[in-house]
C-alpha cells in the first residue's frame, strides 16, 4: 500500500486518520507519518490497515496502484457512506 492509497482509501470511505487509527489499531502518529511520506510503518502495521480498508469493502491494487470499491456500499456505513458509484 502506498500513502497515496491510504489516503484515497480514506478519502472514500470518509474516514479521518484517527478513524483508520482506530480501525486497525495503529498508532496515529504513524499513519500520518506514512501519508507524508516519512516513514514506511513495519509489514504488521501496514497489514493491519489494508484489513480495515478490506473489511469495509476495498481492495488496494498494486499495479498501477489504487484502490477498487469491491463491498457492499452500505456495508462500509460505519461512519460515512463513501461516494456513491
Amino acid at each position: 500500500m502506498t500513502p497515496e492509497q491510504c489516503r484515497a482509501a480514506r478519502g472514500w470511505l470518509d474516514w479521518s486518520q484517527p478513524d483508520l487509527a482506530k480501525r486497525s489499531n495503529v498508532g496515529l502518529s504513524t499513519i500520518r507519518q506514512f501519508e507524508n511520506g516519512l516513514r514506511t510503518p513495519i509489514a504488521n502495521n501496514l497489514l493491519a490497515m489494508r484489513r480495515a480498508f478490506e473489511e469495509a469493502g476495498l481492495t488496494m491494487l498494486d499495479g498501477p496502484a489504487g484502490i477498487a470499491f469491491t463491498g457492499d456500499a452500505s456495508a462500509s456505513d460505519q461512519k460515512g457512506s463513501g461516494p456513491t458509484p
